[in-house]
């Protein structure tokens, strides 16, 4: 953090004097006390002093002043901004090995909560766009702001909803950096900031080579981020034996500039997920945050009020 005017911190000064000059007094009125009043007396025809509790609305108001006086010298921080036209590109695998059920009810319906609350939680700035891939892959939602239609989108994914089987990683990064460029008439010459967020439990087995769109993904300047979900164990109907495979997912990761993550359960894929969009589509930018301390400030004002009238009947 930083300041605009840190000249004016100097009136923090006179906030010490203040709170200085309020505990000498106190204590100059302690000792009068002790000195000049018969205690035995004093106990007996003089009320009981509320202690701790007549210093509270000074403190407060002392608080009130520190708080005012930073916000007045105008304090500046970095702070993260949405990007215009930021896009975000969620592809989920709808392969047959999703059914296992090692992430219950099945991983299927596990990643489709999870992505349901990924995309609710991204900011409403944001352009989101849906994939569903198995053996070949398909834009469902091309990118843009109805986060209802990618709510749908998502709800409507499930095994076989493409026509042919198996795990296309490659196609489904195809797909979605053709779903960017494809974005609005500026994405061709002035591609927007975007990011695609490729969940599966497998290795590639059909389409494009992952490699290679990692790379078209490098030169379009798209990080893709990869979640491996499942576990070794996983089966489907308790037989078919389907365990998790990630090498894939983490050599695109690695290659395309973004974050490889490992889920076996609805808790840490939901992790994988909230890491990840506490990065996408931001930029830091320095602003005046001098609001942050004013607020707190009369938030003070306020307790200081209310404790003196509350307790005494009066104003501070």
């Amino acid at each position: 953090m930083s300041w605009a005017s840190p000249e004016r911190l100097w009136l923090l000064v006179g906030v010490a004097a203040l709170t200085v000059g309020y505990l000498l007094r106190q204590r100059r009125h302690s000792r009068y006390a002790v000195r000049f009043t018969n205690l035995r007396l004093l106990d007996k025809v003089a009320p009981a002093r509320p202690a701790w509790r007549r210093h509270v609305p000074a403190g407060l108001f002392i608080a009130m002043l520190a708080l005012l006086v930073v916000g007045f010298a105008r304090p500046t921080d970095d702070v993260r901004v949405p990007r215009e036209r930021a896009t975000v590109i969620v592809a989920v695998d709808v392969s047959r090995s999703m059914l296992a059920d090692d992430v219950p009810p099945d991983r299927l319906i596990a990643a489709k909560d999870a992505a349901q609350e990924f995309v609710a939680d991204l900011p409403q700035e944001f352009n989101v766009g849906l994939v569903a891939f198995a053996g070949n892959a398909s834009v469902l939602v091309a990118p843009g702001g109805d986060r209802e239609s990618v709510a749908a989108g998502i709800d409507r994914l499930d095994e076989g909803i493409t026509s042919l089987q198996g795990t296309a990683i490659g196609e489904a990064i195809h797909s979605s950096l053709e779903s960017i460029r494809s974005l609005d008439a500026q994405a061709v010459e002035e591609p927007p900031p975007a990011r695609v967020v490729v969940l599966s439990d497998g290795a590639n087995t059909s389409g494009r080579d992952p490699v290679s769109a990692a790379a078209d993904a490098v030169a379009a300047g798209v990080p893709v981020d990869t979640i491996s979900f499942g576990t070794a164990d996983g089966r489907i109907g308790g037989a078919q034996p389907v365990p998790v495979d990630g090498e894939t997912l983490r050599t695109v990761a690695e290659q395309a500039g973004g974050g490889y993550y490992e889920a076996g359960s609805s808790d840490e894929l939901r992790a994988a997920y909230a890491d990840i969009g506490s990065s996408v589509g931001y930029r830091l930018e320095r602003q005046d945050v001098s609001a942050r301390f004013i607020g707190a400030g009369l938030v003070f004002a306020l307790l200081a009020a209310g404790a003196s009238m509350l307790w005494f009947s009066r104003l501070p």
